[in-house]
């Protein structure tokens, strides 16, 4: 295993309340002030956030030069989400709580585990009512120069509301020197095809970027990133109620 950040659910709700609430407050007053309503054909009902921590178990992901594992990253950001949410008195789903997954004894390969795992993920998304689904990834390059946070959407109606809201909010607020946009997720993506409720993915950064390696390996940067995907799950919420 890299240096991934370490997994204990009591200590993200105890030792991280107070910053990553005053995180989403200053996120919240920007998010407010440009909020407008969304014209999407969402369906009208209570919402559950689901927060799917990208990779786990056998399927690590990316992985950065010095051992740093997608998988790690993906899931300290979902945490520090969910315990935000909770504050805030979302309704949270997550797709996994922990690095290790549970697979059905038949799963005997890599390949298999990973689409053992993709289909309890769409299950677990699509027995969900009202859910809105964010899936937390890191993007990886053969090449140290791209960077920056890109999200796509899935086909479900107003995802793609949900991803240009988020971006902009994301550029703004965190890397306003990202000319990446907003786009349709590609078709090979299990997660966002298949999916039939509104659904966004975001690449947070590059593990392959040293400047993205150091901010995501910084524990008040994920903070930020979590606050303003919060942030901009509610503005888009409230945005379809009105």
């Amino acid at each position: 295993m890299g240096k991934g950040p370490r997994h204990n659910r009591s200590v993200f709700i105890f030792k991280w309340w107070y910053p990553l609430a005053a995180a989403v407050l200053l996120a919240l007053a920007a998010l407010v002030q440009q909020s407008k309503s969304l014209h999407t054909n969402a369906p009208v009902q209570t919402p559950v956030l689901v927060i799917d921590a990208g990779h786990g178990g056998a399927d690590g992901g990316a992985s950065a030069a010095d051992g740093t594992l997608e998988s790690d990253i993906n899931l300290d950001i979902a945490l520090r989400l969910e315990a935000l949410a909770r504050f805030w008195g979302v309704q949270t789903v997550m797709t996994r709580t922990g690095p290790d997954i549970a697979y059905p004894s038949d799963a005997d390969s890599i390949a298999a585990k990973k689409i053992a795992d993709q289909h309890a993920r769409v299950g677990l998304v699509n027995n969900t009512a009202g859910a809105v689904l964010l899936s937390i990834h890191q993007n990886n390059y053969p090449a140290a120069s791209p960077h920056g946070i890109q999200v796509f959407f899935g086909p479900a109606a107003g995802s793609d509301a949900l991803a240009e809201l988020a971006q902009s909010n994301l550029t703004a607020l965190l890397c306003p020197d990202n000319r990446r946009v907003a786009s349709k997720a590609d078709k090979g993506v299990y997660l966002m095809k298949n999916a039939n409720c509104t659904a966004v993915l975001v690449e947070c950064g590059f593990l392959s970027n040293p400047g993205d390696l150091a901010k995501l390996q910084d524990g008040g940067y994920r903070e930020k990133l979590a606050a303003v995907l919060l942030g901009s799950y509610l503005q888009y919420i409230r945005g379809v109620a009105t």
